[in-house]
C-alpha cells in the first residue's frame, strides 16, 4: 500500500481529523472512491478476527473486575492461567480506541505466558469502551490526563494487593498505551518493568525517577513518534536507567496490531513479543 495512505490513516487516528476530511483526502490519494474503500478495509481493525486465543480458552480464567479510581470506579478484564498461585502481574494498556477485542486478546496472550494480566478500560469513567472505534477515539480525548494516570496507578495497587500476586508488576502498552506505560514508569517507583510499543516519550526532565527496566519498541517508518527518541534516549543514558530500545526498520506504527493488515508486520511483532516476554520473565517472574 502507498505509504502516504498509511501515513494519512496514522494522522487520522492520532490527530484531530474529521472522518469527512480523512475520506476526502483518502479518495484523492487512492484515485477514487472504490479504491479508497478497498484501502480502508485493510487499514481499519478487523475485530471479528481478533482472537488468536479464544475468550474461553481451557487453560485460562477470565473475569471482569473493578477498583476505585480517581473519582470513579474503573473496570478491567483480568485473565490468568487456571490454578491459583502467586504470579507476577502485568497491566495491559490499550490504544486510543479503548479496551477493544484486540487488546483483550493481547491480555490473554500475557496471561497465557504465566501472568496475572489486567486489561484496563481507561474509558470506564465515560461509560466504557464503545463498539464504534471512532467514538472511542473521541472519548479518549475527553479523559482527564491526571485522573487517567491515577486510575492506572491504582490498577497496579489493586494487583499488588491481590493474594495471588507475588508483588512484582509490569506494564505493556501500545500507541496511546505505550505513552502511558512510559508515564507509569515515571510515576510508580515500585514498577519492575515497562514495555512501550511506539509510545509517546516522557519529557527528559521526568526520566530520573524511573526505577523500572524499560523496553522500547518503535517502527522504523513511524516518523511522528520516532522524532522523540533521541531526547528520550539521551535522558535515559544520563540517568543511568536500565533500558533496551529497538527500532524495526521498514515497519509502521502499530506493527503489532494483527487486526490491521496494512500496518501489521508479523516478523517484527513476533520478535518484539519474544523480547517483551523475556523482560517480564527476568523482572516480573
Amino acid at each position: 500500500m502507498d505509504q502516504r495512505i498509511i501515513n494519512l490513516f496514522d494522522e487520522y487516528t492520532h490527530v484531530p481529523l474529521t472522518r469527512k476530511e480523512f475520506m476526502e483526502r483518502l479518495i484523492k490519494l487512492a484515485g477514487g472512491t472504490a479504491l479508497a474503500l478497498t484501502a480502508l478495509s485493510v487499514l481499519e481493525p478487523g475485530y471479528a478476527a481478533a482472537a488468536t486465543i479464544a475468550p474461553g480458552a481451557d487453560d485460562l480464567e477470565a473475569e471482569e473486575v473493578a477498583w476505585i479510581g480517581d473519582g470513579s470506579p474503573v473496570r478491567g478484564y483480568l485473565v490468568h492461567p487456571k490454578g491459583r498461585k502467586m504470579r507476577g502481574a502485568v497491566v495491559v494498556i490499550h490504544e486510543n480506541r479503548g479496551l477493544t477485542p484486540h487488546i483483550k486478546d493481547v491480555t490473554r496472550r500475557v496471561a497465557q505466558a504465566g501472568y496475572l494480566a489486567l486489561g484496563v478500560d481507561a474509558l470506564s469513567p465515560l461509560g466504557g469502551t464503545p463498539a464504534d472505534e471512532d467514538k472511542g477515539r473521541e472519548l479518549i480525548g475527553q479523559l482527564d490526563p491526571v485522573k487517567n494516570l491515577n486510575n492506572y496507578l491504582r490498577a497496579l495497587e489493586y494487583l499488588r494487593a491481590r493474594p495471588d500476586c507475588n508483588g512484582r508488576t509490569g506494564a505493556v502498552g501500545f500507541c496511546w498505551g505505550g505513552g502511558l506505560a512510559n508515564q507509569l514508569a515515571v510515576h510508580d517507583p515500585r514498577l519492575n518493568a515497562a514495555v512501550a510499543y511506539y509510545g509517546q516519550q516522557p519529557k527528559p526532565e521526568d526520566v530520573p525517577p524511573i526505577k523500572a527496566a524499560l523496553m522500547l519498541h518503535y517502527g522504523g517508518l513511524d516518523q511522528r513518534i520516532n522524532a522523540g527518541i533521541p531526547a528520550y534516549e539521551a535522558a535515559l543514558k544520563a540517568a543511568g536507567t536500565k533500558y533496551e530500545l529497538y527500532v524495526y526498520e521498514g515497519v509502521n506504527h502499530a506493527f503489532n496490531n494483527d487486526t490491521s493488515p496494512a500496518r501489521y508486520n508479523a516478523e517484527a511483532a513476533r520478535l518484539a513479543w519474544d523480547r517483551t516476554l523475556r523482560l517480564f520473565k527476568e523482572k516480573v517472574g
